[in-house]
């Protein structure tokens, strides 16, 4: 599969909120985008896989399901040596790994969690929820 026409990659905290909470104004925008525009990292899928597994949404149907209409992007090389290393460091951080996934793909990043990610001038972000 092609992704030439991903625009936005999806922040595991904005997939938890479209999982878990009756959110509108996240509903709406995700149903504004036209097919092929949302992708989500290989990292936000361990991250949703690993709740699912544990006992928290979204339900590994639910996941499934999403997984059938949202592509997952592998993390590759262009993000792991080509952004990862020069973005500011943060121990233990998956929100890093994320942040080069979008940088080395040109895409923006949709997350409510614009704070962890302030410091990297180089990311475009767009928080849906406000």
């Amino acid at each position: 599969m092609a992704f030439a026409e991903v625009r936005y990659l999806l922040d595991t905290n904005i997939c938890i909120l479209l999982f878990g909470v009756d959110h509108p104004r996240l509903q709406e925008r995700v149903r504004l985008c036209d097919e092929g525009d949302l992708a989500i990292s290989a990292i936000t899928c361990a991250e949703l896989a690993f709740g699912s597994a544990n006992g928290k949404i979204p339900h590994p149907f639910v996941l499934d399901a999403f997984l059938r209409q949202v592509p997952v992007l592998d993390f590759d090389l262009a993000a792991a040596k080509g952004a990862y290393p020069f973005l500011p460091f943060k121990r233990a951080s998956f929100d890093r790994l994320i942040a080069a996934h979008a940088i080395a793909k040109s895409l923006t990043l949709v997350t409510n969690n614009e704070r962890d990610f302030a410091d990297i001038s180089e990311l475009r972000i767009e928080n849906w929820t406000l």
